[in-house]
């Protein structure tokens, strides 16, 4: 039976935390609606201290901002975006349109529409995500999206170069420096100096997710997105640091980012737990990754690998990095992950940065249910029909006709009845089904 040797914080505690996220986020929104380029601007000045007369980049600017980073920085943007293009690239390329002749006379398929303009939220400050660039703009142009726009927030009174270096070069079409509730409502719903676009995607903090959960419906979105999570499945086949590296490297994130080691080496929790606290006291982001390592973080023992997968899988984590003998059987019988990290050799940094896979990933055990963003969640799989003889008409019409009548759609069944009077010569009275 899995024991833990640390829990985390209580689910009810971390429900009264999203309430009160939930209410501020109704509230400015509304706002947002009701006011437009008034209310983002009011919000711009409240949250980031930030005043422009126009939050969209011009390209003078956006060339200034280029021109502060290194050819070394170019190069490896630039580097970071061709793995996701051509990752995405090989996605796009699994999919294809069909069109089939199911029955005699009749066809059937289905098109892969990209739509039409994304709005992306690429979160900045003093960590900022330029990835998220790379992960949302690349993956949508693969897709063939016709507008993407972009918003980032400034940092220190400042545009942040890196940022919107990564924007340009993954070809965003607009780039606006806003950032938090007020960005994501501006792209979604629309003001006087923005479009309104048909998808947000990225991710954010808690404020940013909460505001595209209520904007889901009037807007696609990627996905329901809670803090980063990082579980960690590994046996005595590796030690603790390289445990205690893996977790805290994703607990940097945010102080309610879950940290979980899933283990069936008790030796190996309690060294890495030790590694954890040796490593807090030397890293220089351990005032975030301790909170939430305190907060949430937890250690798990299992007694076999059987135990290990359902424990895994219970828990739907975001990021899975799997550290042992074999590893292949973790992605032969798990369901529930984001992605998968197979072998020390690799990590959640890897693919959080620059080895290809997208790095926007479902949280808050949405594993259960959706995969991660993905060049599809741009294309709309949209079906069409044909008939092409009379015969056909009549014979699919007969079948409609009387399924119709079964569900009490009188309506409906004359859709098809008056075909199989025209087509098929059939003498069917009005409202009764066919014969």
């Amino acid at each position: 039976m899995a024991r833990h040797l640390k829990t985390a914080r209580s689910e009810a505690d971390r429900a009264e935390d999203q309430a009160k996220i939930r209410a501020t986020v109704e509230t400015i929104l509304a706002d947002i609606a009701a006011r437009g380029d008034v209310a983002v601007r009011e919000l711009s000045i409240k949250f980031d201290n930030w005043d422009r007369k126009d939050y969209r980049l011009t390209d003078a600017e956006i060339r200034s901002a280029m021109g502060e980073l290194s050819a070394r920085n170019i190069s490896d943007i630039k580097f970071a975006q061709e793995q996701v293009r051509n990752f995405a690239q090989h996605q796009k390329d699994a999919l294809r349109d069909i069109e089939v002749e199911t029955l005699p006379g009749i066809v059937l398929g289905h098109k892969n529409i990209p739509v039409n303009a994304v709005g992306c939220y690429v979160p900045g400050g003093k960590y900022p995500l330029l990835a998220s660039a790379h992960m949302s703009v690349v993956t949508a142009k693969v897709a063939g999206v016709k507008r993407i726009i972009t918003a980032a927030p400034p940092f220190q009174g400042k545009l942040p170069s890196a940022i919107i270096a990564a924007q340009h070069l993954a070809g965003a079409d607009e780039i606006y420096s806003l950032g938090g509730i007020q960005a994501v409502g501006a792209m979604a719903l629309g003001t006087g100096s923005i479009a309104s676009v048909d998808m947000l995607v990225g991710p954010g903090n808690a404020f940013v997710a909460e505001a595209k959960r209520q904007l889901f419906g009037r807007v696609g979105i990627d996905l329901f997105a809670g803090p980063t999570e990082t579980l960690v499945i590994a046996d005595d086949t590796v030690d603790g640091e390289l445990c205690a590296t893996d977790l805290l490297g994703q607990a940097e994130h945010g102080p309610n980012s879950p940290a979980i080691l899933l283990t069936n080496s008790e030796k190996l929790a309690r060294e890495t737990m030790a590694e954890i606290e040796r490593l807090l006291k030397i890293l220089p982001t351990a005032a975030i990754a301790a909170k939430a390592w305190a907060d949430y973080g937890e250690v798990i023992v299992c007694d076999s690998e059987e135990e290990m997968v359902r424990e895994a899988d219970r828990i739907a984590s975001e990021h899975v990095q799997v550290m042992t003998r074999a590893p292949d059987y973790f992605l032969a019988n798990m369901t529930n992950y984001g992605a998968l990290f197979l072998g020390p050799r690799t990590n959640v940094s890897f693919g959080d940065k620059v080895i290809g896979t997208n790095h926007t990933l479902p949280t808050l055990k949405a594993a259960r249910y959706t995969g991660g963003l993905w060049v599809g969640k741009f294309l709309k799989t949209c079906t069409y029909q044909r008939v092409l003889t009379d015969a056909a008409s009549a014979m699919i019409g007969e079948y409609c006709s009387r399924l119709c009548m079964l569900e009490g759609f009188v309506g409906h069944a004359e859709q098809a009845n008056v075909r199989v009077r025209r087509y098929g010569g059939r003498n069917v009275p009005y409202g009764e089904a066919a014969e």
